[in-house]
């Protein structure tokens, strides 16, 4: 889990934390990322939001009632084992901002024609 990785000699490039560059996060969250490098310039990395049904980690939102105050139960029980769903994008960082190089249908009329076949 993270926000996404470089992509590089390997689909997962293990350049994230490389010498020189930030030590990885203790913190809850951050230290999923898989990154603490300044992105430069020809850089290729993925971005991939994602939405995972995890019961482990539904289970102790449930619990904590910090966080099961904003939860509705009966609606989440049906996402047990579902599963969840990510989108990735990969990146090339340019000295402007970034290239999306990802063309992949995204809209549910795209994906729809997609499934028909066009």
């Amino acid at each position: 889990v993270g926000l996404g990785h470089l992509i590089g000699l390997d689909t997962h490039d293990v350049g994230g934390y490389a010498e020189g560059a930030p030590d990885r996060s203790d913190r809850p969250g951050l230290s999923k990322l898989r990154t603490a490098r300044a992105l430069e310039e020809g850089m290729v990395l993925t971005v991939e939001p994602g939405c995972y049904f995890i019961d482990t980690l539904m289970d102790m939102a449930l619990s904590n009632p910090n966080q099961a105050q904003y939860i509705n139960r009966e609606r989440l029980e049906k996402f047990r084992g579902f599963g969840g769903v990510r989108l990735e994008d990969g990146l090339l960082v340019t000295k402007d901002g970034c290239e999306n190089l990802t063309l992949c249908p995204r809209a549910v009329s795209e994906v729809l024609d997609v499934m028909k076949g066009g």
